[in-house]
């Protein structure tokens, strides 16, 4: 009887490990490997090559002068009609030029300011310590979780940073786990339909691409506001 007993436990192992493995062979067998452009990383998602991430050493381009005019940032923060009480994610936050913006709005909320890259967090955390904003927290995320907690925020923002996720099959899950049912993802893509956007194509997105992708992971296009100067501001929402 403990003979069988055992038997039996190792068998349920077995499959489960066999599960498992088929689980990750069919998220791995959506992604392909082959060259492509010089910027892009050699791995394509749904006929998309994948782009290099923008480094830390990037920062100042992130916080431009001129950022406002090309990108009008004050126009975006309007589409995302901020609560007081709002959550919010700020996906890929960089060094925090939009969560420092947002985090006054959700002055009762909180905005998670999510990278990968550490020297982004600490110029963050910088800034705070200069700054009276103080609801804002800082979350070092991994090429595969944002690390939020399951069904905790109202609002996620990705700006020009998606088309750089290494596993943008897992992150979408990750984020659309931490989003609240009735909560939004807000994609901001430079547009790919349209040639005199100065950006390089690798780090443009039709809407096309982006819904076919969203649709994949479980979302829907509730809305794209086209009323900011190079991107798109696409508003996604679950779909079940």
């Amino acid at each position: 009887m403990k003979n069988l007993t055992i038997l039996i436990l190792l068998i349920s192992v077995i499959l489960q490990s066999n599960d498992c493995t088929a689980q990750n062979s069919i998220v791995e067998n959506k992604y392909t490997f082959k060259n492509g452009d010089y910027n892009g990383i050699g791995k394509w998602y749904m006929g998309r090559e994948i782009a290099y991430v923008m480094g830390y050493q990037g920062i100042g381009w992130l916080e431009r002068s001129e950022r406002e005019k090309e990108e009008n940032v004050s126009k975006l923060i309007k589409n995302m009609k901020i609560k007081p009480n709002d959550v919010i994610a700020d996906i890929g936050a960089g060094s925090g030029y939009h969560a420092f913006r947002m985090a006054p709005l959700a002055k009762n909320g909180l905005v998670y300011a999510v990278d990968i890259q550490t020297e982004m967090l600490m110029a963050i955390e910088k800034n705070k310590e200069n700054s009276e904003i103080k609801n804002i927290d800082t979350i070092l995320g991994t090429e595969k979780s944002v690390e939020i907690p399951k069904n905790s925020v109202d609002k996620i923002l990705m700006v020009d940073v998606y088309h750089e996720f290494s596993f943008p099959v897992e992150m979408i899950a990750s984020m659309k786990s931490a989003l609240k049912s009735n909560g939004e993802l807000f994609l901001i893509e430079y547009r790919a339909e349209d040639p005199l956007v100065p950006i390089k194509t690798i780090h443009k997105m039709s809407e096309k691409q982006a819904i076919k992708e969203m649709e994949a992971a479980g979302f829907k296009l509730r809305k794209n506001i086209d009323n900011l100067p190079w991107q798109h501001c696409m508003i996604f929402v679950k779909n079940n």
